[in-house]
């Protein structure tokens, strides 16, 4: 009996442990990382990612943080993702601070096989894209919040 065309299904439980674990042993030149939001979470729903942003652009230097929140049909489904820290780029809500899935190509055209990872660096690709590499950005140093997707109030510091 063949088995041909047949793919083997992870649990999404599995597949979020391999993620965690990759974003702890930290990603290519430490410059994009991320990790579970609440260790507490069990089902592994809350993440933050760090982006550092790359050189020769508008963004060098500053550190942005971000949300992506997993839904229980990840990674059959694509992720939320929002940045926290205010930034300035085609593909991001300037008011939520929703990276908007109908502008950004990996969000829109989702793949089981896309990770957080791919996200965050495809972000960081993004920044040094000719429409945002050189974007006026929001002032640092200045206190900013933004609504998680509760509805609370959540503040960040931009570094």
């Amino acid at each position: 009996m063949g088995t041909e065309g047949s793919s083997v299904v992870v649990p999404r439980s599995f597949r979020l442990l391999e993620e965690l674990e990759r974003g702890e042993k930290g990603i290519g030149d430490g410059t994009v990382s991320y990790g579970m939001d609440d260790a507490d979470d069990i089902y592994m729903q809350s993440w933050t990612g760090t982006i550092i942003g790359p050189p020769n652009t508008v963004h060098e230097g500053r550190i942005y943080q971000l949300k992506l929140f997993c839904g229980k049909d990840y990674p059959d489904n694509r992720p939320s993702v929002r940045f926290q820290t205010r930034i300035n780029m085609t593909c991001v809500n300037q008011e939520t601070g929703v990276v908007e899935p109908s502008l950004f190509p990996m969000l829109a055209n989702w793949q089981k096989e896309y990770t957080m990872e791919d996200i965050l660096t495809q972000l960081k690709k993004e920044m040094m894209s000719p429409q945002n590499r050189k974007l006026a950005q929001p002032p640092e140093g200045n206190d900013e919040a933004r609504l998680d997707q509760k509805g609370s109030s959540s503040k960040c510091r931009i570094i």
